[in-house]
């Protein structure tokens, strides 16, 4: 990647700056340019793209987007440190890299994006999913992004994509599910960062649909899942009874027995379930 773009490893990027990851700031930096190519390439075709990147640090990741020929790329970042390093790959890229100051859970970063629209980002840990439930709760669907390939602890990822029955699957699985296609693309260990994280990393890709799977009001959906998931040892008539004061016979309306328990119900049946509700 060094050989690309002329610019010096990230080792030495992070030296001369003075960098050292913050863990207040949810930062582990990936320091190897040929797995933030990997991540790059993971988002797809990005030429003629704009890409919002989130957490860029010392700019691995930018980079990668960058070489892999990205129209643009938007970094948020909120380390003040990092903007001089940032600043090296804006003289390189010249006018195809703009970097906002700021945090990413107050800056409306899409707005100054021009579509097809990519979010790529190595997200801090302690903003990722909130930052995720965001992307995948707009006004309208679909959204202004195209794709969102993005990298979680492991945990976090494997509820991105569970199936029901399983112990990950939950209101995130739902959430995702309902209107994109998702798939885990890359696992790293711990070591692959600096400083190594206590648990393993995986990049997960979305691809919104052009509409939910199947029709449902959003926030009724959203009201019934999260009743069902909050009490998610009970039987869905118990957790659901706030609901709804006839909840059985709308669950069986829906056709689901009323003693299951939400992790054995599956997104179709959810959204049944809500158009029930919404009656």
């Amino acid at each position: 990647m060094a050989a690309i773009d002329g610019l010096p490893p990230l080792r030495e990027v992070i030296a001369s700056h003075g960098l050292s990851a913050k863990k207040s700031l949810g930062q582990n930096f990936l320091l190897d340019l040929n797995l933030t190519a990997r991540i790059a390439r993971a988002a797809g075709d990005l030429s003629g793209m704009d890409v919002l990147e989130v957490g860029p640090g010392p700019g691995g990741l930018t980079r990668g987007l960058l070489a892999e020929g990205a129209r643009r790329v938007l970094a948020v970042e909120k380390d003040s440190r990092c903007l001089p390093a940032l600043a090296e790959i804006a003289a390189a890229y010249p006018g195809r890299l703009e970097v906002i100051s700021g945090d990413a859970l107050e800056v409306d970063a899409l707005a100054h994006l021009r579509p097809p629209i990519a979010i790529c980002a190595n997200l801090p840990y302690n903003v990722g999913t909130e930052l995720l439930v965001r992307w995948l709760t707009p006004r309208d669907w679909p959204p202004v992004w195209s794709t969102l390939t993005l990298m979680f602890q492991r945990e976090v990822a494997e509820r991105i994509v569970a199936q029901p029955g399983s112990k990950a699957y939950g209101r995130l699985a739902l959430l995702v599910q309902w209107r994109c296609e998702a798939r885990i693309v890359l696992s790293l260990p711990p070591e692959a960062f600096t400083p190594p994280p206590k648990v393993s990393s995986a990049v997960v890709h979305l691809k919104a649909l052009p509409e939910p799977r199947y029709p449902a009001d959003a926030a009724v959906l959203e009201r019934l899942v999260a009743a069902a998931f909050n009490q998610r040892r009970k039987m869905l008539r118990a957790a659901l009874k706030g609901l709804a004061p006839d909840i059985e016979a709308r669950l069986e309306a829906a056709g689901i027995a009323p003693t299951e328990r939400a992790e054995q119900v599956s997104l179709e049946q959810f959204c049944r379930l809500a158009r029930e509700l919404a009656r």
